[in-house]
């Protein structure tokens, strides 16, 4: 357990505490700069939202850990999977509270949104590391 612990999940348990984090505190931060004192969504918002960042942890951890080589289709492999996981979170959270009119929308251009943002910056980085380790061994 302590190997798989410093392999891979307390990268993985920092990452989800951060985006966690900074997810809670620019939503409070912009209710308050509306006004509006309490999260008018309340606790069951906070949960919902717990679980969308763990489907984009996941999502990130089997991007980099698939056995393939094409980043397109490892890409594709990670999104299609991750993207219905979400779908089927909100589904269900229709059980528990009527859904927003726009709730499948919101989760797709949310989630998708940062997909790109995070596949895009994690591409930069890896094109810069293959540049630094061509450098290096010229």
């Amino acid at each position: 357990m302590k190997k798989t612990w410093d392999n891979w999940l307390k990268k993985s348990v920092l990452i989800y505490c951060v985006i966690y984090t900074v997810a809670t505190i620019v939503n409070s931060a912009g209710y308050l700069m509306q006004g509006v004192r309490d999260d008018p969504s309340g606790n069951w918002h906070e949960l919902t939202r717990a679980v969308i960042v763990l489907i984009g942890v996941t999502a990130y951890e089997m991007a980099t850990r698939l056995p393939v080589k094409n980043a397109i289709l490892r890409s594709v492999l990670t999104y299609i999977p991750t993207m219905g996981l979400a779908f089927g979170f909100v589904w269900l959270n229709q059980f528990i509270e009527p859904l927003a009119k726009t709730a499948y929308r919101d989760i797709f251009i949310n989630y998708t949104s940062l997909f790109v943002i995070v596949s895009f910056i994690a591409g930069i980085g890896s094109f810069i590391k293959q540049r630094r380790n061509k450098e290096n061994h010229d």
